[in-house]
């Protein structure tokens, strides 16, 4: 069975055990709400639709917590007038366990209840067996991790030396090259344009 309820201005379906959020609700965590705004109750051919409610139908819910809602951005803007706001906003929301549904019969459907897990205890007992166990190992492991690790650093060094040497040995070819000290030199002994008008 589901029903169609309206809280907060807003309408949710909701069935027995669903978990959903709401407006934020006066009530707090632990204790039960009542929503008798119930605008559709039923299953298949047997739903009812209220005109605007269905009358004697009800939801029960418990409350699980008080959260607060993702962040929005309010961004407003005027081009061209230098106008320019940005706000944060977060609702405050409730979130509830549906636990009744009453239709307008009378007709009540409960959430099951969860039963309680007595296997969790074994399993505890042996994960920490686990963790006792494998603590020597652990130890040894990184000392091979270290000798395996200082390895490939041995390797890479002579790489890093022949990259190294061939940049030198580029770096003495262009010393090799002739550089343009000559153009100096040259423009030094050319006479300039007005040296040669007082030479005359």
């Amino acid at each position: 069975m589901y029903a169609v309820i309206r809280t907060g201005g807003k309408q949710y379906r909701v069935a027995p055990n669903d978990v959903i959020q709401v407006e934020r609700l006066s009530t707090g965590p632990g204790e039960s709400v009542d929503f008798d705004e119930v605008l559709l109750v039923g299953e298949g051919a047997a739903t009812t639709a209220g005109t605007p409610l269905v009358a004697g139908a009800m939801v029960r819910a418990e409350v699980l917590e008080e959260v607060r809602g993702e962040k929005i951005i309010v961004f407003k803007k005027k081009r061209r007038q230098g106008y320019r706001r940005k706000q944060g906003h977060r609702q405050n929301l409730t979130v509830l366990r549906i636990t009744d549904i009453t239709d307008a019969d009378g007709k009540t459907v409960s959430a099951p209840k969860a039963k309680a897990k007595p296997a969790a205890k074994p399993k505890a007992k042996a994960k920490a067996a686990e963790t006792k166990a494998p603590d020597k190992k652990p130890a040894a492991k990184p000392k091979a991790a270290a000798s395996k690790a200082a390895a490939p650093k041995a390797k890479a060094a002579p790489k890093k030396k022949a990259a190294g040497t061939a940049a030198k040995a580029g770096a003495a070819k262009t010393k090799a090259a002739p550089k343009a000290k000559s153009t100096k030199t040259a423009a030094k002994s050319a006479p300039k344009k007005g040296d040669a008008k007082e030479k005359k």
